[in-house]
């Protein structure tokens, strides 16, 4: 599953105490790191991903949405942060903490008067286009398939921060907790109902952050 193995005489001999706890990590001699990764064509190794984090397609196909998530961050400057979602299910959707101001700035340019409904939902499209356009732009390019991109979104009212616990203190997000705090919206989005990306909620909750700005 591309996890990161690693054997010699610097690989640890076990856990003190804990047979168990080394019996899953270390097996034949080899340290399974729980990283995930690959070799690139100048022979680094590229760490993109954790394990733990991996996503379950509906039909068992395992894949990591951390080179995903980076890539969406990197290629669209109105996303600032996001997580992928899928466990089981047969598309993967995705929560977007919006560039309030970089979706205000294409607004204008566009000649939408800011604020305005119509100017939040041409920047839903824009989000959209992003998105599925990212597979082909940025330092992950083509290495993943389209089908693992997110195919609905919800526009989150609020960031991942260390105050709201989404974030940890290394400033990585905490993915379990955004999972728990946002289980009915990852409910809904794999549902029928959250089919689509120009939702009243996403264009409510992208008109929060602009009231805010």
């Amino acid at each position: 599953n591309g996890q990161i193995v690693i054997r010699g005489g610097n690989v640890m001999k076990g856990y003190w105490k804990n047979p168990s706890a080394t019996a899953e990590t270390i097996k034949d001699g080899w340290l399974y790191t729980g990283d995930l990764g690959y070799m690139d064509q100048d022979d680094y190794l590229v760490v993109n991903g954790r394990v733990k984090s991996l996503l379950i397609a509906s039909d068992g196909e395992k894949y990591s949405p951390e080179a995903i998530e980076e890539t969406l961050i990197e290629v669209s400057p109105f996303i600032d942060q996001c997580m992928l979602h899928n466990n089981q299910h047969a598309f993967t959707v995705a929560l977007i903490v919006p560039n309030i101001q970089a979706i205000n700035r294409a607004c204008i340019q566009h000649h939408f008067k800011p604020g305005s409904d119509e100017a939040f939902a041409f920047a839903l499209k824009l989000i959209a286009k992003d998105i599925a356009q990212s597979n082909k732009q940025g330092k992950h390019a083509n290495m993943f398939p389209d089908r693992w991109l997110p195919s609905r979104f919800y526009i989150l009212p609020e960031a991942f921060t260390e105050q709201n616990n989404l974030m940890n203190s290394t400033m990585k997000m905490v993915r379990g907790k955004v999972t728990e705090k946002y289980a009915s919206v990852l409910e809904l989005l794999h549902s029928p109902a959250g089919k689509g990306s120009q939702t009243e909620t996403n264009i409510l909750n992208l008109r929060r952050w602009f009231d805010e700005m």
